[in-house]
């Protein structure tokens, strides 16, 4: 093994750490939906109002994983990602104590900043771990497959503990996994940090604190306080306002928390829009068809969990599988595929209705299941492959906070026109509607983004091509004075540059 090569034993421990913390931030994510109404009997609150228990959760961690990049590659992605689970251990505790609502809420979003430290440096350490691009794409895929495990169980595994111990013991079930993860992450080499490096405050105060915020905040708040009420039209425009004052931040910065040159690499600018789209597609459908299960078919929470397994176990099985896939047959037309199996998924969904057989639909959620769990991998190995390791943690951050403001848009989106539009039955199909275009809108693009350059031709002999342009020249002023030559010179064949060079590469 040389020198630069890293070792294996090493690589090891890096991808067991980080499978242990995205393991638990996935599972935290999904296992408490289970638990809202619990949650509600304790608190005495509506379920409506502890929808922001899963908000503030969503909104803290899409908002500050740039932050969280930035701050790996400050202080060293090692570094980062021990804290941030240390953050989300504790505030899985506090979430377990916590004496009121707000406090829960605060809790939450606590878990929210360590997620967000955590998973962009998760995603930093594997891609310096694993070099070789076929190595780091299936480290990759074990990664997000083990993250697809633990979102798959997570409705399962919430019924248990909930039936068994109570709400309380959904965040305390985190503190004996969150404190071996950090054992392993300290046993992670370190490596050498950029402290130089200066920290962008006014890009995450319009980022995080005011664009993302602000746009996911009015499209949740929308249905219930009116599209066109003060605080929704406020909201907009102040997100709007904060879009445009990041670019501009961003644009002017040496040292930006989002470099805008990412942004013109095609392959780093398609991976981020299919990620975002594939979260908006199966978050969006996974809110709708769990409303759609307990609504109009009047499933119980227990049966709702079971009917979606085959779809979360897909999800793992296509995360493990994607690794594979693409080191066998690339990336371009394996993701135009998965963004068909989510297309054929809606359009199937869209005959289900409350009183049609479970089984029929059981294949379009396989089929929705695999393709997320095969694009995540598959869009986020190639794009990290592009980009300098020195500023691998803030490109995974730009990816993941895609995935994450996606999923939100999502929720957000297709929870409008569930409370917009009724009956349920037309909501729905127009949710699925948007769903197969943007899904047919995400494999065009990826498509695009993964075309093959044209090689340029090399560069020609100097004198060969002065000498070319000087036929040119003699040619054309030859026939603009042609009616002035004399007859005899008339009589003569005068030859065509271009011609006699297309007669020559053909000899």
């Amino acid at each position: 093994m040389t020198a630069a090569e890293p070792d294996r034993a090493a690589a090891r421990r890096v991808l067991a750490a980080t499978c242990v913390s995205y393991t638990l931030v996935l599972l935290d994510a999904s296992i408490v939906n289970v638990a809202l109404t619990d949650i509600a009997h304790t608190f005495g609150g509506r379920v409506a109002g502890l929808q922001w228990i899963v908000n503030a959760y969503t909104l803290a961690f899409a908002s500050l994983l740039l932050t969280g990049g930035t701050l790996g590659d400050r202080l060293g992605d090692r570094t980062v990602h021990v804290a941030g689970l240390a953050v989300f251990v504790a505030a899985s505790a506090l979430c377990g104590i916590a004496p009121t609502l707000p406090a829960l809420a605060v809790a939450r979003a606590l878990q929210g900043v360590g997620s967000a430290m955590l998973v962009p440096c998760s995603l930093a350490l594997i891609n310096r771990a694993f070099p070789a691009p076929a190595a780091r794409a299936s480290a990759i895929s074990l990664w997000m497959g083990c993250g697809g495990i633990a979102m798959a169980s997570g409705p399962l595994i919430g019924g248990l503990l909930v039936d068994l111990f109570g709400w309380r013991s959904l965040f305390f079930v985190n503190l004996p996994f969150g404190l071996a993860g950090i054992w392993l992450g300290r046993t992670v080499v370190r490596a050498a940090a950029d402290a130089s490096r200066q920290f962008d405050w006014a890009g995450q105060a319009a980022a995080a604190a005011v664009a993302i915020a602000a746009l996911i905040g009015t499209l949740i708040e929308g249905p219930s306080l009116g599209w066109r009420s003060a605080p929704i039209v406020g909201g907009a425009a102040t997100s709007v306002a904060a879009w445009i004052a990041f670019v501009a931040i961003e644009a002017r910065r040496r040292e930006p928390m989002l470099p805008l040159a990412f942004f013109r690499n095609r392959l780093f600018a398609g991976s981020t829009f299919v990620s975002m789209a594939s979260a908006f597609v199966f978050y969006g459908l996974l809110f709708v068809l769990s409303l759609f299960y307990r609504q109009v078919r009047g499933a119980s929470p227990l049966d709702t969990g079971l009917a979606f397994l085959p779809m979360t176990a897909m999800v793992a099985l296509g995360g493990l599988c994607s690794g594979r896939i693409v080191a066998r047959f690339g990336t371009r037309g394996p993701m135009c595929s998965a963004f068909g199996l989510y297309a054929a998924g809606a359009l199937d969904m869209t005959g289900i209705g409350a009183t049609t057989p479970a089984w029929l639909a059981v294949a379009p959620m396989l089929a929705i299941g695999f393709a997320s769990g095969f694009i995540s991998p598959a869009a986020t190995s190639p794009a990290l492959g592009t980009i300098d390791r020195h500023r691998a943690g803030v490109a995974a951050a730009a990816l993941n906070a895609a995935r994450q403001s996606g999923s939100a848009l999502g929720v957000a989106i297709f929870g409008a026109c569930i409370a917009t539009l009724q009956p349920f039955s037309v909501a729905m199909r127009v949710a699925l509607v948007m769903a197969i275009a943007l899904s047919a809108l995400a494999a065009v693009s990826w498509r695009l983004a993964t075309r093959p350059r044209t090689c340029r031709r090399p560069p020609r002999d100097a004198s060969a091509f002065r000498g070319r342009q000087r036929a040119h020249a003699t040619y054309i002023a030859t026939l603009t004075n042609w009616h002035r030559l004399p007859a005899s010179t008339k009589r003569c064949q005068i030859p065509c540059p271009w011609r006699m060079r297309s007669s020559l590469m053909k000899k």
